[in-house]
């Protein structure tokens, strides 16, 4: 079986469940169990797995996702706690009292608040808190949306304490290991984790100064009064310097992690 053909048959669960989740809109309930089935058959019918390692990596699976399921757990848990405990309302107050200027608000709370609760918590806890925040400010609900969703995305790839890279490449250690034996010019797996970070560090340092600035313009101007884009423009020097405090740190931590 060619390379091409096992990525395209291993692709099929993967677009069964958006297929079922976005275009028909079956809960995860229906959808995802449905997908497991296909998955476990393409394993036992076209890459011939064993029952057993079937069932191991079942198994393995869902202790995966009890681990993710504990954070995302801790997350709706510290929102339902804001919001019955009337924190978010003071939350909501504290934020309006450092400025009632909208552009300023969309890059403290959708941005760096945000950057903050996707480091500690991950897993969509961003759009969960920060979004409510600004809907309580009186942001239109989509453009609430949007903003969270648009700036959270710098800040995922070291999101939960470093979740998605360790998770998503740690399969790939033993073929690091392998290309460390046959002289690649990486030390150890650990070596190689740490440039991952560096470059993804590095990309998102530069995404980090641009797109507070992008995303406020956008706002202004889908959803401003005026709708203008130069309107955004007029913060582009507190824009500008919240990337800056953000990615400074966020590229040197990334750079001096491995000493």
């Amino acid at each position: 079986m060619s390379l091409s053909l096992s990525a395209f048959i291993a692709f099929i669960p993967i677009a069964l469940v958006l297929i079922f989740m976005v275009g028909l809109r079956w809960p995860a309930t229906r959808a995802m169990p449905l997908a497991w089935l296909v998955c476990a058959l393409i394993g036992a019918t076209l890459w011939k797995m064993p029952a057993g390692l079937v069932a191991a990596s079942t198994l393995s699976g869902f202790g995966s996702a009890v681990n993710v399921l504990i954070i995302v757990f801790g997350a709706i848990l510290i929102l339902y706690t804001l919001r019955e405990s009337g924190a978010m309302e003071t939350i909501s107050y504290g934020f309006t009292t450092i400025s009632p200027d909208r552009r300023i608000q969309t890059i403290i709370i959708a941005f760096l608040f945000g950057a903050f609760i996707e480091g500690s918590a991950g897993f969509g806890t961003p759009a969960a808190i920060a979004a409510p925040l600004l809907l309580g400010l009186r942001f239109p609900a989509l453009a609430a949306v949007c903003a969270c969703l648009m700036l959270n995305s710098i800040p995922v790839t070291f999101g939960a304490v470093g979740t998605p890279i360790w998770f998503g490449l740690k399969n790939l250690k033993p073929v690091v290991d392998a290309a460390v034996g046959q002289g690649a010019p990486v030390a150890s797996f650990d070596a190689f984790m740490h440039q991952v970070g560096v470059y993804s560090a590095r990309i998102h340092a530069v995404a980090a100064i641009l797109l507070p600035l992008f995303v406020v313009c956008f706002l202004t101007r889908f959803f401003g009064k005026n709708k203008s884009w130069a309107e955004g423009l007029g913060v582009w020097k507190f824009a500008v310097f919240a990337g800056l405090c953000y990615a400074v740190p966020y590229l040197f931590t990334a750079i001096l992690s491995a000493l």
